[in-house]
């Protein structure tokens, strides 16, 4: 597991003014890597860090001679359109890079000087998604996003034998990925009307979010090689949010017997930012679960990864409707909720992903699933949240909603916090749902 060092400091002073401003998600001691470019510019998109409301631009940074030593080789690997040459160097080299940043953004760095020409203000930039991502898997890591919808269509027998034993995951579509920021028109499929015996073909009625974390993967492995539960978080290179659009109407028609295929793979939205695993280390938290229930499978189960396993990740969904948006008042949270409520661990996701001998290659995408806790408040999706659509959630300004509606924009943000560490956040990941063409 990644250990505390010098970057983890609470009392780091930075020279970007912005990085000490209340709230915000990119301190000094985050430092999380994307792909950006002026907006408007028709610049090459390349890779940059985030500091407070600014990016250090990693490729203006390694011609200005900053780096030097394995940080300056990462850096180089960071210059391109996609961090995928950063991925595969390992946590050694992404550390490395993160550690001579913190030096050089600290107040009074003699570095100062040749940095700050390297500094472009988040408020002009765009971003790309940050990788190629060869192939993208979904988990079902929430037992309690499980449970919820299970009652809804099997009310004595919520949960699947096999849930509380095997990492349950489908393989989802990379063509769709999209930034925040991603807009998408409501799709069409087939689906069965209450009552009917014949399915139709129309625009999905009930289209639904996903509260979810992305994990990409740094350093593959090989064809037959499978990853050992205590070296999967070395082949992790960071962690996003990630919105898994479904539409609950076509899903609920084609899903048997081989599960989710058109409602999920028409548009899945990430956040920019890719929030590393050794940032992110002050928020590990034990692997919790009730006494009584069945232990793991010998590969699915360390020591280290049930003392320091899970993550304190706070999450949270919010709703912006297009009247809103026209009278310019804020969005509505409609969740919230902790990535430490997950049944399975990201290194169970990696080990479980790998022990039939499959090759994860650097840039690969896995969700976590929806991402639900045990209260009604903690739902990760509009699918619990309205119980099947019983039951419309009423928002403050008197609209109503059991699905989403045309012109609706979720927002999804996440971060961590607790006393003697520094807030780290995630930014945000933003998308739009238009009328069906």
């Amino acid at each position: 597991m990644t250990a505390l060092n010098e970057t983890h400091d609470p009392a780091l002073d930075c020279w970007v003014e912005s990085a000490h401003s209340p709230g915000t998600d990119f301190p000094l001691q985050n430092l999380p890597f994307g792909v950006f470019r002026r907006a408007g510019s028709g610049e090459a998109f390349r890779g940059g860090v985030a500091i407070g409301a600014e990016i250090v631009d990693l490729a203006a940074a390694q011609a200005a001679g900053v780096f030097d030593g394995q940080a300056a080789r990462a850096a180089q690997a960071a210059t391109g359109p996609q961090l995928n040459a950063l991925m595969a160097m390992g946590p050694a080299a992404s550390s490395a890079l993160r550690l001579a940043l913190s030096r050089g953004l600290r107040r009074e760095s003699p570095l100062e000087g040749r940095l700050r020409g390297c500094v472009v203000p988040q408020a002009r930039a765009e971003y790309a998604v940050p990788a190629e991502i060869g192939d993208y898997t979904d988990f079902y890591t929430s037992i309690h996003h499980a449970a919820n919808v299970g009652r809804l269509f099997r009310p004595d027998h919520p949960l699947m034998p096999n849930y509380k034993w095997v990492p349950i995951g489908y393989h989802g579509r990379v063509s769709s990925i999209g930034v925040s920021g991603q807009e998408f028109a409501r799709p069409r499929g087939q689906v069965l009307p209450k009552g009917a015996t014949a399915p139709v073909f129309a625009p999905s009625a009930r289209i639904d979010y996903e509260l979810e974390l992305g994990v990409y993967i740094g350093t593959g492995n090989a064809l037959g090689a499978p990853i050992a539960i205590d070296d999967a978080p070395s082949h992790v290179f960071g962690l996003c949010l990630l919105n898994d659009w479904s539409a609950r109407d076509v899903q609920a028609w084609e899903y048997q017997p081989l599960g989710p295929f058109l409602a999920k793979n028409f548009a899945t939205t990430i956040s920019p930012w890719i929030v590393t695993l050794e940032a992110l280390a002050p928020y590990r938290v034990p692997l919790s679960r009730p006494e009584g229930e069945p232990k793991p499978l010998a590969y699915l189960e360390s020591p280290a990864d049930i003392a320091e396993g899970a993550f304190d990740i706070r999450l949270e969904v919010l709703l912006e409707t297009a009247r809103m948006r026209a009278a310019h008042e804020p969005a509505v949270r409609l969740a919230a909720t902790s990535y430490r409520h997950a049944w399975w661990t990201l290194a169970q996701m990696v080990t479980h992903h790998t022990v039939n001998g499959c090759n994860l290659r650097p840039g690969d995408l896995l969700g976590t699933g929806t991402l639900s806790g045990p209260e009604p408040g903690e739902a990760g999706a509009l699918l619990e949240l309205t119980v099947g659509g019983t039951q419309p959630v009423t928002l403050a300004d008197g609209e109503s909603r059991t699905f989403l509606e045309d012109g609706d924009t979720v927002i999804m943000r996440g971060a961590c916090e607790r006393p003697g560490a520094v807030r780290i956040g995630f930014g945000e990941v933003r998308g739009t749902l238009l009328p069906a063409t």
